[in-house]
């Protein structure tokens, strides 16, 4: 019986020693008894991109909820001008799809049909007196409004105004219903907007001014073309930015060339219609399926065709959207893409960094510089920024780039007023500048090249002005080990 009741012991004893926690051989002691319970952390590889869904992110429904973080400072900050660059909306495509009809789409405007916003019918009526606003004699012809029944190539649909209307109204409650920016400010100054020789662009800026400012007057509005799609205006001479293009679309060959999937998706797709592989590739029929799905109608069959075996479909649109996903993240390992972006964004980007700095020193400047543009306008521009995970630019895109005004720093005026200074004399202080970058009114200011490495948590929490000018005036061009636009552009590209 003792026996039994001593081994009861011992076996106790060992269950109260295993229980006791034990600090790690060389670790400090805790103060205290930590009763935490430590679960192992399980690694989950990110879900798998789907095709489809990014599809419908590049329609940019306006019926998407949308939220803004325009006109966002800490306080006694003075909003001093927006430079905004926009892609156009929705519009008919480009190409047709051989052998099929073109999509059934109505481009006249209607508040009666859907999607509608509470402005356009006001939006239509306004832009009959656009004759009173200073225009480019070569913009001066182009229709105000999409006025087709049936749509033509390119042209913007009602769902493109709609799109930009909507932004106007996010940026409106941002800018003037926040009171960051008195409606006074606006109507004395000049509006500057430059769009490129298309009719869809320069609609698309109409209806986001119009959505966007609280007293449109087109007296004060100045429209002025750019010829090139890059703006870059007088600086467009750049034989590097060509040959990294170049080099660019070579590279993008031979990966579409090497995907196996993709050939036999264009191979089922042409047998489908009638028509060889070779002159469906060539009609770019992505841009035509895209149309399909974002105005929800059924995808195109071969002319006369009967069941469903001529058709294209759902899963050919995901295969090529699939590739070209892919494509897009190998394109940002390979860094030709933005060796290419830094030359072709720099003429705007250099553009606006003398603006900003204009702005700083003269009192009465333009507080809204607008530029209409396209994909391949802003697509070269986010890369440039270092905005590449931002992805491909959807319709009606907008990048907004706001310029602050901060506070006068009161440490800095004391030490201003020195004892050695005669009366009444004063150092002058200067106020600082600060910079607000933004896509799609998400706030990307600190992912981008610039001020990636800036302390928001310091003194300063907006990104310093002086940060954006040196990035474009020098840094940016290290990525082609050049210090200048113009050396960069004549440097010999192996």
């Amino acid at each position: 019986m003792q026996f039994h009741v001593q081994m009861f012991l011992l076996l106790v004893v060992a269950i109260f020693v295993q229980l006791v926690p034990v600090s790690p051989a060389g670790g400090e002691r805790s103060g205290g008894k930590n009763r935490k319970r430590l679960n192992p952390v399980l690694l989950t590889a990110p879900p798998e991109p789907d095709p489809v869904a990014e599809s419908y992110h590049y329609c940019n429904l306006p019926n998407r909820t949308q939220h803004s973080w325009e006109g966002h400072s800490p306080v006694n900050h003075k909003l001093l001008s927006i430079h905004v660059m926009i892609r156009h909306g929705d519009r008919y495509p480009l190409y047709s799809i051989p052998m099929t009809k073109r999509p059934a789409i109505d481009c006249t405007l209607s508040p009666k049909k859907n999607p509608s916003h509470p402005l356009l019918s006001s939006f239509i009526n306004h832009m009959s007196q656009s004759g009173r606003a200073h225009w480019d004699a070569s913009l001066s012809s182009l229709p105000r409004l999409p006025n087709h029944s049936t749509c033509e190539m390119g042209e913007l649909t009602q769902t493109g105004v709609v799109q930009h209307l909507r932004n106007g109204a996010v940026m409106h409650q941002a800018y003037f219903s926040s009171q960051q920016v008195a409606s006074s400010v606006v109507s004395q100054g000049q509006l500057w907007l430059e769009s490129t020789g298309k009719s869809r662009t320069l609609q698309s800026a109409l209806a986001l001014l119009y959505g966007l400012l609280p007293d449109f007057s087109w007296p004060r509005l100045s429209v002025r073309q750019q010829w090139n799609t890059l703006f870059c205006g007088a600086a467009c001479d750049c034989p590097a930015r060509n040959r990294y293009l170049e080099l660019e679309q070579r590279r993008q060959y031979h990966q579409r060339a090497a995907d196996t999937e993709l050939d036999q998706t264009y191979v089922a797709m042409a047998a489908a219609l009638g028509v060889t592989p070779r002159v469906l590739r060539a009609s770019n029929p992505v841009d035509a399926l895209l149309c399909h799905l974002c105005h929800n109608l059924a995808f195109p069959c071969a002319a006369g065709a009967r069941g469903n075996a001529s058709c294209l479909t759902l899963q050919h649109l995901a295969v090529i959207r699939r590739q070209q996903g892919e494509d897009e993240r190998a394109r940002r390992a390979a860094g030709l893409y933005h060796r290419y972006a830094v030359l072709a964004a720099h003429p705007y980007l250099n553009t606006t960094a003398a603006r900003m700095e204009r702005a700083t020193r003269a009192a009465r400047q333009p507080f809204v510089f607008m530029a209409s543009a396209h994909d391949i306008t802003m697509a070269p521009l986010l890369s440039a920024l270092g905005l590449e995970e931002a992805g491909f630019p959807s319709f009606a895109a907008r990048l907004v780039f706001e310029l602050w005004r901060g506070p006068e720093d009161k440490r800095a005026k004391e030490r201003g007023r020195g004892s050695d200074r005669g009366p009444g004399e004063r150092k002058k202080v200067e106020p600082a500048f600060f910079v607000r970058v933004l896509y799609d009114g998400e706030d990307l200011t600190f992912k981008t090249s610039f001020c990636r490495a800036h302390d928001r948590h310091g003194d300063t929490p907006m990104c310093p002005l002086g940060k954006f000018l040196s990035f474009v005036r020098k840094d940016i061009f290290r990525v082609i080990n050049a210090t200048s636009y113009q050396q960069a552009c004549h440097a010999r590209v192996l």
